[in-house]
């Protein structure tokens, strides 16, 4: 079982770069491309309401859990 992050998508269905992204979050480069590529150890709840937010989505359009 494991947690889904699916930033790329929406960046990708939005047409943000992740620069863009980083800009506007004012999140590290870094960062954001952990996310991603969903190698995220710890979820942090204020970055994911930030992206939320700056995506106009859902947290559930964000993250996924996949059973085995």
């Amino acid at each position: 079982m494991k947690i889904i992050i699916k930033l790329k998508e929406l960046l990708r269905d939005r047409g943000i770069s992740r620069t863009k992204l980083s800009r506007i979050t004012e999140m590290n480069l870094h960062q954001i491309n952990k996310y991603c590529n969903n190698d995220v150890k710890r979820l942090d709840t204020d970055t994911l309401a930030k992206l939320c937010y700056v995506l106009d989505c859902e947290l559930g359009e964000l993250i996924e859990y996949e059973a085995d």
